[in-house]
């Protein structure tokens, strides 16, 4: 176990009143490879306090920073997941694929999900981990628990897409009809430069508003801290591995075979059926990334007798760090899973 060191940040991270990113205490306990499992302390445990739960993974999207999900003090998903909860709480970075990487396969990708659930349940000594996938992450999340449903305790979808028909104007800007992911790919990873712009397509005049937005409230301390924490996380991008997307988005975003049972992961046909533990869909209200019916698609494929919707105010990123966050997603993520997540007691010893 290693005390993790400070991230790499952008430039803005420099700027007066900028706030720390990634606060949170955590230790890294497991690499493979580039990426790295963090498992974050919770000052109740020198209390002795007993963990009742399953462990708690965090699984962000692998095309973002990890860090979103423990962006400042006062929003910080990891820091609610992991102060005085019955679980222990761990969070997988991904790591910043280099050109190397260009050949990091899908499968490969969803594998090092599974090695990490693998050290959750070492670490802790727990049969089953709940998984709370972000975004892309959630996506992920949800083809691991499909093909080894036996170690998951309960599944949140947490604004990740299942159902890629109803994936929005991102899903129209991709369409094979005028998009090919293989020539994008072909040139090696897809660069943080050609990911950003994409979703600056999405909403054009963004990137000036938020500056026009800042100008007006840059002089309140708090509006300050938000604005740069996730500025400094917005301008931290970093590439796609280039096999990984061609497949990513030929056969999820294109094809739509996550939803139509047609996926495959080493051969193996991703069933969502097969997820049979409680499963939580978190949507939010204004979500362009991820629509509402392309997360709650997961309740109708899934084999779940627990499922449930919370839906959240704000957009992608900023139901997750906005202001609301901490009053609207984080208490009631938690609740669910305080209510779903109970270890099951050890089998009596026959006497």
């Amino acid at each position: 176990m290693t005390q993790s060191a400070p991230e790499r940040l952008p430039w803005i991270a420099d700027l007066p009143g900028a706030p720390r990113v990634a606060p949170t205490p955590r230790d890294v306990v497991h690499t493979d490879g580039k990426a790295k499992l963090y498992r974050f302390r919770d000052p109740a445990e020198q209390e002795g306090r007993e963990k009742t739960h399953a462990p708690v993974l965090v699984v962000p999207s692998m095309i973002n920073r990890w860090y979103v999900v423990d962006l400042r003090e006062g929003a910080s998903l990891m820091a609610a997941l992991s102060h005085d909860r019955p679980w222990e709480t761990f969070c997988l970075d991904w790591g910043i694929p280099e050109d190397e990487d260009r050949y990091v396969e899908w499968d490969e990708i969803v594998k090092k999900l599974a090695r990490a659930i693998a050290a959750v349940r070492r670490i802790t000594g727990a049969p089953k981990v709940s998984l709370v996938g972000y975004c892309m992450g959630a996506t992920l999340t949800a083809i691991q628990a499909a093909l080894e449903p036996h170690v998951v305790a309960a599944l949140v979808d947490l604004l990740g897409p299942i159902d890629f028909e109803h994936s929005g104007r991102l899903g129209t800007m991709v369409d094979k009809r005028w998009f090919d992911a293989e020539a994008v790919a072909a040139a090696g990873n897809v660069s943080a430069t050609q990911m950003q712009s994409g979703f600056l397509a999405l909403a054009p005049t963004t990137s000036v508003s938020k500056w026009v937005g800042f100008a007006d409230r840059g002089h309140e301390p708090r509006s300050r801290e938000a604005f740069l924490a996730l500025e400094t996380w917005a301008s931290d991008n970093i590439p796609f591995p280039a096999a990984a997307y061609r497949r990513y988005i030929g056969e999820l975003y294109q094809q739509n075979q996550l939803a139509r049972g047609e996926h495959h992961v080493a051969g193996k046909r991703v069933d969502l059926k097969r997820i049979t533990c409680p499963v939580l869909a978190v949507v939010a209200e204004r979500d362009a990334i991820c629509p509402p019916k392309a997360a709650t698609a997961l309740l109708d494929l899934c084999g779940a007798q627990v499922k449930d919707v919370l839906s959240v105010p704000g957009g992608h990123v900023g139901a997750v760090v906005g202001s609301r966050a901490q009053k609207d997603l984080y208490p009631r993520m938690a609740a669910w899973l305080t209510e779903h997540t109970r270890r099951d007691p050890p089998p009596a010893s026959r006497l």
